[in-house]
């Protein structure tokens, strides 16, 4: 069976280092396997959970779509399209909530950090896996990148194709696996995981000036410029180290190790190669604000054959449950 790798960014804010290294920068690499089809959309339906204005959610969703493209994805390579222009997703949601437990979804571990975070519980976000879980399995994917705090909900969708097929007595639904990019965990500011939920985060829109200020407000440790410094530990050498080449990364490491070197000349170091890395985005980003007919046409010609798939999914569910 050919390969069919999906993943989705949710639209609920400005899209930022977390979303690129821990996602983005791999779906436009995978964009080079032969022998795979790629599916990635904007998760609106999800986006829901935390963005209830329609100004801004379509202003999300439309510099979401700039972002991707002017980051290298190539609509000729892959089918790109808004979560909420392919519906069967929510039909498909619902014959997968009639045959999971509620202890699957009590267990979700996103679920509850947010809950601890004071984030306040709705019943969309409570639901979410199970949404995620039709729209991996709408497209009958095979492997899905994700981060790692997203594993848990690629092993919450495995259950799910299990317990759909196993009472239906079908085999409708494809078992995915989940990949991991080579950044995982991306810290934000406060050397926490780099979330919008949570605002540590760095955009990737921000100009110079706002980046500048970012990166010098990153969190660290009180070590005096003359002592050692531990790399692993440090949040500025993380982020500089997503960039930097392993001789770069090296050689910094060294620096920190022998002393004498500050946070910030570390800082320093970091937004210059930010600059550098994010320069060709900028440009193209600029070329497709100025072309909104372009992006629209890529979201619309996506969507089509994005929804054929799942259309074809859904009908295959809905007899094997006995709706058609």
């Amino acid at each position: 069976m050919k390969v069919r790798i999906l993943s989705g960014v949710q639209s609920s804010g400005r899209l930022h280092w977390g979303n690129y290294f821990g996602a983005i920068h791999q779906h436009i690499a995978l964009q080079d396997e032969r022998d795979a089809e790629r599916f990635y959309f904007i998760a609106d339906y999800h986006a829901l959970t935390t963005v209830q204005d329609a100004a801004r959610m379509r202003g999300l969703v439309r510099e979401a779509a700039i972002d991707y493209l002017a980051l290298g994805l190539d609509p000729a390579r892959s089918t790109f399209f808004r979560q909420s222009d392919v519906p069967e997703v929510q039909e498909l949601a619902w014959l997968l909530a009639t045959v999971t437990g509620m202890g699957l979804l009590e267990r979700a571990h996103s679920y509850k950090d947010k809950v601890a975070k004071g984030i306040k519980p709705s019943v969309g976000l409570f639901y979410y896996p199970v949404l995620m879980a039709a729209d991996i399995l709408a497209y009958k994917s095979t492997l899905v990148p994700v981060g790692e705090d997203q594993v848990q909900h690629i092993e919450m969708t495995q259950d799910m194709a299990g317990y759909f097929n196993a009472t239906y007595g079908t085999q409708v639904f494809v078992r995915p696996e989940a990949r991991l990019s080579a950044s995982p965990r991306v810290p934000g500011v406060d050397g926490e995981k780099m979330s919008k939920s949570y605002g540590n985060t760095i955009d990737l829109q921000a100009d110079e000036k706002e980046l500048k200020k970012a990166i010098m407000g990153i969190k660290t440790d009180s070590t005096p410029v003359e002592d050692p410094k531990d790399p692993a530990k440090d949040t500025v050498f993380t982020l500089y180290a997503l960039f930097a080449s392993p001789a770069e990364r090296e050689a910094l490491a060294a620096r920190y190790r022998a002393g004498g070197m500050g946070y910030g000349e570390a800082k320093k170091l970091l937004l210059e190669k930010a600059i550098e890395h994010f320069a060709p985005y900028r440009r193209r980003r600029a070329e497709l604000l100025a072309s909104p007919a372009e992006v629209d046409a890529v979201l619309r010609e996506g969507a089509a054959r994005a929804r054929d798939v799942a259309r074809a999914t859904l009908q295959e569910a809905r007899v094997a449950c006995g709706l058609a």
